[in-house]
């Protein structure tokens, strides 16, 4: 299984940002996706993640400004980041709870991180 992510950059505070990753390989079933990231320094924290059925879990510092969602034919997740602000820079990591077969655990599998870097 693989993770590839992309759509990070440099943003001024205030603009705005759309982060995708798309899950691949071989993939029985798909059970939630996700979004991480670690700031310079920090440990890695979580941002975000959404279900299959679409429910969706946020970090407060970043309700009402991110939006997670999910196409689950494509396995693919994305992140719309508005209004990002300067402590949202960050290498922000996709994550995705997979199952690979029927008979196996679901387990977690992360993709190569994006830098986002928000300019004030």
């Amino acid at each position: 299984v693989q993770l590839q992510a992309s759509g990070g950059g440099l943003v001024q505070a205030g603009g705005s940002l759309r982060l995708s990753c798309a899950a691949s390989g071989s993939i029985f079933s798909l059970n939630a996706m996700g979004w991480y990231r670690q700031a310079a320094g920090k440990q890695r924290d979580l941002v975000a993640t959404i279900t299959r059925g679409g429910s969706t879990n946020y970090v407060d510092s970043v309700k009402g400004r991110f939006t997670i969602s999910i196409d689950s034919a494509k396995n693919t997740v994305y992140l719309q980041m508005n209004n990002p602000k300067p402590e949202d820079t960050a290498v922000y990591y996709c994550t995705a709870w997979i199952r690979i077969t029927r008979a196996s655990i679901t387990d977690d599998y992360w993709g190569q991180g994006t830098q986002v870097t928000v300019s004030s």
